[in-house]
């Protein structure tokens, strides 16, 4: 859409609807709050206790007179120039996929938090649905946040600018759960305080949503190196608490599973070319070091071999950090051509300067 008023020729606010008001959702509206190039027109609650309740209100500021609402058609009834989607990350990438092709059908830009940083590892049917709608509605897509979006993706990338000759990528993740505020993500997303058996009962459906959030970053980064992935092997591990844990989220019990570590290797050749390692930890200060403490680590392994690394306290705010990607990508993305719009095809998103 276009981002100038008809009747005044000057440059008007980008008109952002936000989608789901969770801890990430609540952050981005306070952002846009923020900010004097946008202005929030709507948002989506996925708890009915929330519609009819002031935006404003429900991210802790003042009322703002926009009312969040449950019901996608007055959604899809705004004039808006983009939707910034933070849902939890689905369980299955393709039940999400009509609403997603509705809202960007509908004529609004459409940036994820959780995936769509590289649609296309899902095949050509789910990209080409992807596309189709953004033809409909003259917008784009894009997926955003830190990781994905940032640390296993595109910083692996800038790296590789350093190197040539490149024939490994390793990106690992540790992250710390225990200031995490939503029950949704640690408890039910995660898994963390379910004994054993009902962690490795509810594995099969997270396995799938953390090989399509995960998949799309080993690809994104494969094509921007120009290889192609022969395939992509997952492996999972667990842990349990050995005493009780007391987080933000909610208390894990002693003997319930507190760490998880994640490995993604994508093959060429067959030999591992990427690697991207995701541990989680319910809370790092009081459960074992064995899978290495929190915060990031990236190499690139050629000529010369390029390594990154970045202790927990790498970032004050990693939730404000995953909004603040978002917003600042928001004029890129309504200003490009309609599509599917990744890392790759996007110019260099930078913040803002306050003087």
């Amino acid at each position: 859409m276009s981002t100038f008023d008809a009747v005044n020729p000057g440059p008007r606010p980008y008109r952002v609807v936000q989608w789901a008001t969770g801890a990430m959702g609540r952050c981005v509206i306070r952002g846009v709050l923020d900010r004097p190039d946008m202005e929030l027109v709507g948002a989506w609650a996925h708890t009915p206790a929330k519609a009819g309740v002031d935006a404003g209100v429900l991210a802790g500021r003042d009322p703002v007179g926009v009312a969040a609402t449950g019901d996608l058609q007055d959604i899809l009834d705004l004039d808006a120039d983009c939707v910034v989607y933070a849902a939890t990350p689905a369980l299955d990438r393709y039940a999400e996929l009509d609403l997603i092709c509705s809202l960007l059908a509908s004529g609004k830009n459409l940036i994820a938090t959780n995936g769509y940083v590289y649609p296309q590892a899902h095949g050509p049917l789910f990209a080409g649905e992807l596309e189709q709608a953004c033809k409909r509605g003259g917008v784009s897509v894009h997926g955003s946040g830190v990781s994905s979006g940032f640390m296993a993706d595109v910083m692996p990338l800038v790296l590789s600018r350093l190197s040539r000759g490149i024939t490994h990528v390793y990106v690992r993740e540790c992250t710390d759960f225990s200031r995490h505020p939503s029950w949704q993500m640690v408890h039910h997303m995660i898994g963390f305080g379910r004994d054993e058996d009902a962690y490795l009962r509810a594995l099969r459906p997270v396995r799938t949503a953390m090989w399509a959030l995960f998949t799309e970053s080993l690809h994104l980064i494969a094509t921007g190196l120009g290889v192609d992935l022969d395939e992509i092997d997952m492996d999972v591990e667990h842990r349990l608490a050995r005493v009780d844990l007391a987080i933000a989220a909610g208390p894990i019990p002693r003997g319930t599973v507190a760490a998880a570590r994640w490995t993604f290797s994508g093959l060429a050749a067959g030999r591992p070319v990427i690697t991207v390692e995701i541990v989680h930890r319910a809370d790092a200060s009081r459960t074992s070091d064995e899978w290495g403490r929190p915060g990031y680590s990236l190499r690139v392994d050629g000529r010369p071999s390029v390594t990154l690394a970045a202790g927990e306290d790498w970032v004050s705010d990693p939730i404000a950090a995953a909004a603040a990607h978002v917003l600042n990508s928001v004029p890129v993305v309504c200003a490009a051509p309609p599509g599917i719009r990744t890392h790759l095809d996007l110019p260099v998103v930078c913040g803002r300067m306050r003087v």
